[in-house]
């Protein structure tokens, strides 16, 4: 059984709070969880997280898919589109639009 630090709980309570259709950035997690210079640390922690988590749902800050996603971009890509979430294809890849799809809760 993998040890979770505090740290890594904080960030997998918040993605998976992510509802349906919805997403969070690395820097946004950060934020919410007290540490907001702590983005790759999110990522380091959704890239060995519990598979349980629906890590699909963290992008970054410009509505790009992870490199490190389980599966790579295009699963990430399609667990999205499964939840209506809708791409453009741009110079740097495949994105979202942040500002429709971005989640903010009501606290």
């Amino acid at each position: 059984m993998m040890n979770v630090s505090k740290f890594g709980k904080s960030v997998e309570s918040v993605v998976a709070s992510v509802p349906f259709g919805k997403v969070v950035t690395y820097g946004q997690v950060a934020a919410m969880i007290g540490h907001p210079r702590a983005a790759r640390q999110v990522g380091g922690v959704a890239h060995y997280g519990n598979l349980d988590i629906p890590w699909h749902r963290l992008v970054n800050r410009f509505g790009g898919l992870a490199s490190g996603y389980h599966g790579g971009r295009e699963a990430q890509q399609q667990h999205l589109e499964a939840e209506g979430v809708q791409f453009t294809e741009t110079d740097k890849g495949w994105v979202l639009d942040i500002d429709k799809y971005i989640w903010v809760p009501d606290n």
